[in-house]
């Protein structure tokens, strides 16, 4: 019997393994995608260059970089940077440890999954601020060479974020009657993004909606029995 019951707890830890193996695979495949995605842009065009996807002026690969937190904006010059650096080291530290958790405690398949791709997009984005200092050369002199003899733009830890992704749906301008703003340019969505932030925004979604959805499943009535 209390073989039995060794063999029993032997195989589930194999399948919780196999199955953790799976939630690594996909951490790995969406960084491997963010980086592949961010080394064609940035050995392919300069600073500020693109194309249209499909011909569309609505959907662009736009090569921009940003050295500091979201949105451009930045923390104190380097010294910011570093302190930003390691602060997302730690976070997703604690992202992964966290996924796995709520793996082992068996949260949901669907949560789980949100969370790994939200520790994705964090290292996927930590890489870069990491170690594209020291692996490309300045990007604003021309096309950036990978592991350029000269050396890298800058130093270990201070390397830009790579983005790429730019969908202005509405390129316009306001009505002349409106007032202050007549006249001046409209555009609909200006952020550039990368993979890696796509996998943050779809894991945060997907958490929200896997609470709603548990929310929803405890507040349904049950039925009595007679």
């Amino acid at each position: 019997m209390v073989d039995e019951i060794t063999y029993k707890g032997t195989m589930a830890s194999e399948g919780n393994q196999k199955n953790f193996i799976k939630i690594l695979g996909l951490i790995i495949l969406i960084l491997l995608l963010d980086q592949v995605v961010k080394f064609y842009v940035k050995t392919t065009f300069t600073l500020g260059d693109g194309i249209k996807m499909f011909g569309l002026d609505w959907a662009q690969i736009r090569f921009v970089e940003n050295y500091g937190a979201a949105f451009g904006m930045e923390l104190g010059g380097k010294v910011g940077k570093y302190i930003l650096t390691v602060f997302r080291l730690v976070a997703g530290g604690m992202l992964f440890w966290f996924t796995y958790d709520q793996f082992l405690k068996n949260k949901g398949r669907f949560f789980v999954i949100s969370l790994a791709m939200i520790t994705a997009g964090a290292f996927g984005n930590i890489i870069d601020g990491l170690f594209y200092g020291v692996l490309f050369s300045d990007s604003s002199q021309g096309v950036a060479e990978f592991l350029p003899s000269a050396g890298g733009y800058s130093t270990f830890f201070d390397g830009y974020v790579v983005d790429m992704f730019y969908f202005p749906i509405i390129d316009t301008h306001w009505p002349e009657w409106v007032p202050k703003y007549g006249g001046r340019r409209l555009i609909f969505n200006q952020f550039i993004f990368n993979v890696a932030d796509v996998a943050i925004t779809t894991g945060t979604l997907g958490i929200v909606f896997a609470s709603f959805r548990s929310k929803k499943s405890q507040n349904a009535p049950t039925e009595e029995l007679d």
